[in-house]
């Protein structure tokens, strides 16, 4: 019971890093153009990412059942995953570098699981069509192809979107842009915080339901007083409790700020203009929901910051400096194969001194 009330703390401070590290991401382009100011952009995308979250559990039930073998998850896993992911989430906020906490808590997953049955890669699912309606589950489909497709896709959308911006309102002078997506600037900031919340609140929701499941599988939960019955999950589903927990603690995390990624986001990568801001905002929204709409935990960070990179590249490739580029590049590569790689350790080092 104390090792599940451990999963539960690091789930929750999880959420709330990934609030301030990667709901930052939401926020940065509507900072930078000065649409809005940082604390104004906060509290929209504090109340976006927590109405987000409340919209649907595929994006959890992916997380929980669709990448390893939850036999071989136990309380344990859960919370190794949780705590290598928290680790990387705060190496990277320090850095100012926007990686995926979403990545970072797959990767921890993935660790965990091969640390538990010394590394038998079967427990890992790669590529499972299910019975039940035919859809493909497994880090194949879910994971691996969306972190290639998904930043090309986001920088496509924001060029496409751009230019098609470009076409249309040529006629108008600078002024009437600046104020008129200036604007549209706030519905589309609202829109790319909803979008956040629907899918990287998700991911907590899903850890959270796992280690449930695997406690109440384990017995652990058998003689909880009635009041905690509600704790007790005998069939992987997400309780409306979970659901809630997530969006609020998100929506604190939002709250608190995540300075380091926004400058990075929002000023390092390219200077924005409100027509900029409102054309990369709406390409990642709409990629990102369409993630959320087939259960696919993409990395928000990767779609938000190629969106931007596509939209930036339209005035002249010069414009985006790609040596920040490259950082935050390097940051994405390495985020599942360290996550991984620290929660294999955790795990031996726990294990290993509880032996």
């Amino acid at each position: 019971m104390v090792l599940l009330v451990a999963v539960l703390i690091a789930a929750i401070v999880f959420e709330f890093i990934n609030g301030f590290h990667d709901a930052a991401n939401a926020i940065a382009t509507v900072v930078s153009t000065k649409v809005l100011t940082a604390r104004q952009a906060i509290m929209l995308a504090a109340v976006g990412n927590l109405i987000g979250a409340l919209t649907g559990t595929a994006v959890a039930t992916t997380i929980g059942v669709g990448l390893v073998d939850p036999h071989i998850v136990t309380t344990q896993t859960v919370l190794d995953a949780l705590l290598a992911a928290i680790i990387w989430g705060l190496i990277t906020w320090w850095l100012g570098l926007p990686s995926s906490s979403s990545h970072a808590l797959i990767g921890g997953l993935c660790g965990a699981a091969l640390a538990a049955s010394n590394f038998d890669w079967s427990v890992l699912k790669w590529n499972v069509v299910t019975a039940a309606n035919g859809h493909a589950q497994g880090l194949w489909p879910k994971v691996i192809i969306p972190m290639i497709s998904s930043p090309l896709l986001g920088f496509a959308v924001g060029a496409t979107l751009m230019f098609a911006i470009i076409i249309g309102f040529y006629w108008i002078t600078p002024h009437a842009a600046k104020l008129g997506f200036g604007r549209m600037q706030l519905v589309s900031a609202a829109f790319m915080a909803l979008s956040h919340g629907s899918n990287d609140a998700q991911k907590t929701m899903g850890i959270i339901a796992l280690a449930l499941f695997s406690a109440t599988t384990a017995g652990t939960l058998d003689h909880v007083p009635g009041w905690l019955s509600f704790l007790r999950t005998p069939t992987f589903h997400v309780d409306t409790w979970v659901v809630l927990l997530c969006a609020v603690m998100m929506a604190a995390g939002t709250s608190s700020g995540g300075w380091r990624i926004i400058r990075t986001m929002g000023h390092k990568v390219v200077k924005l203009q409100p027509a900029h801001g409102f054309a990369a905002e709406t390409s990642a929204a709409a990629v990102i929901q369409l993630a959320s709409y087939f259960g696919i935990p993409v990395s928000t960070t990767h779609v938000v910051a190629t969106s931007i990179m596509g939209v930036g590249a339209t005035k002249r490739l010069s414009a985006v400096k790609w040596g920040i580029v490259n950082r935050i590049v390097w940051a994405w590569i390495l985020t599942i194969p360290i996550s991984a790689l620290l929660a294999y350790l955790i795990h031996t080092v726990i294990v290993g001194t509880a032996l």
